[in-house]
């Protein structure tokens, strides 16, 4: 970051109060709510304080802490502030209006972080032996792509890579899609030819979802090579240019009316198949 960013001139450790939604701070923020004030500042927005927390822990670098005066004093809150403070960053206490009307929601998060945005280059992911990744060809739908960011961490899935024209993993939909696993799970973007050239030596199987795939999804064999699940944008699936590739063509059975599945539950069947071999339940205490 340069020394202008979201919060308008670097305020290093600093506390304000905000009552104010004529505020250029604020006005900066809700900013984020659009794709242009996010690619400028290379910043996005987090909703909620377990969120806030969980980057924190996960070492995301936070450059504003919003909170209303409702959750002053609250010990979490504080930590938080504390730690944004210590590392340079604004924290903002605010009136419930302004906290609303950043999250443009009535009945908001009573925290909301302000973060640095973290894509994983493309060429530093050398998949290892038992690791699965999730290829998304110009997933459209934010909820569909906050879901899957999810499903893949939950399934242990070692990152998503975003192919072709795809929607941001960034967006305040997507990020309230994760339910936090945005800051867990390793996000890369590529065009088609930047990922068709990084397959070649990756060293991965890639399997592909699609309609005229003749290989019942549970047949194949997921333990001999990382795997790659490449999945088909929501309306047209994938092209001929992608599909081509693909080491598996596969096709999930279907028995009912419906002639498709939505994308992010076709994604999580694929998942959870190609890692079922990895999976145990986990002792309850």
């Amino acid at each position: 970051m340069n020394d202008r960013h979201e919060n308008g001139p670097r305020r290093v450790g600093q506390v304000k109060e905000v009552t104010s939604l004529a505020n250029p701070i604020i006005k900066d923020i809700k900013n984020l709510t659009q794709k242009k004030g996010r690619e400028e500042s290379g910043t996005f927005m987090a909703e909620g304080l377990k969120l806030v927390i969980d980057a924190l822990e996960l070492g995301w670098t936070i450059r504003t802490l919003v909170y209303a005066k409702a959750a002053k004093g609250k010990p979490l809150v504080e930590q938080a502030a504390v730690k944004t403070v210590a590392s340079g960053g604004l924290v903002l206490e605010v009136s419930e209006k302004v906290i609303s009307s950043i999250t443009r929601r009535d009945n908001p998060q009573m925290v909301v972080g302000i973060f640095d945005q973290k894509w994983k280059p493309l060429r530093d992911i050398r998949p290892a032996a038992g690791e699965t990744y999730v290829a998304l060809d110009r997933v459209r739908d934010p909820g569909n792509l906050g879901t899957i960011i999810r499903t893949a961490d939950a399934a242990g899935a070692s990152g998503v890579i975003l192919v072709g024209d795809c929607t941001d993993p960034f967006s305040l939909e997507t990020v309230r899609a994760t339910m936090g696993s945005v800051f867990a799970m390793p996000v890369a973007r590529a065009s088609v030819d930047e990922f068709l050239s990084w397959r070649k030596t990756a060293g991965v199987s890639v399997v592909a979802t699609h309609l005229a795939g003749s290989v019942d999804y549970r047949t194949i064999d997921y333990k001999k090579k990382p795997v790659v699940l490449l999945m088909g944008n929501e309306q047209s699936g994938l092209p001929p240019q992608l599909a081509s590739q693909a080491d598996q063509l596969a096709r999930i059975p279907q028995q009912g009316r419906a002639d498709s599945l939505n994308l992010a539950i076709a994604s999580a069947v694929m998942l959870f198949e190609a890692r079922r071999h990895l999976l145990e339940l986990a002792m309850v205490k």
